[in-house]
């Protein structure tokens, strides 16, 4: 089972990203999927997640009506699509998923909202 993302980098406040997690080693079709982000000296938090069919997502508060997120199970890949950042959506963002009693992470992407 690996995860890997891609699609960080430093972006102006009011910017948007979209970031991609591709998935192999497990029936991704089968799987709820979720991204998390970690900041500097803070805890790992969820920021949004998706049923396995795409028919249902959540987002934390900080993030609803900015991020959306979407799912590809034709190409095993989950995105995260982020507008409107803010200096505070700075983090490593990660994605993750519940396998057999187990959470599997990717290794992470960086995202930067400076100017």
């Amino acid at each position: 089972v690996q995860l890997v993302e891609s699609g960080g980098g430093l972006v102006q406040p009011g910017g948007s990203l979209r970031l991609s997690c591709a998935a192999s080693g497990f029936t991704f079709s089968s799987y709820a999927m979720s991204w998390y982000r970690q900041a500097p000296g803070k805890e790992r938090e969820l920021v949004a997640g998706i049923s396995s069919s795409g028919g249902s997502t959540n987002y934390a508060d900080s993030v609803k009506g900015r991020f959306t997120i979407s799912r590809d199970n034709a190409k095993n890949t989950v995105y995260l699509q982020m507008n409107s950042l803010k200096p505070e959506d700075t983090a490593v963002y990660y994605c993750k998923v519940r396998y057999y009693y187990r959470n599997v992470w990717g290794q992470g992407t960086q995202v930067t909202v400076s100017s």
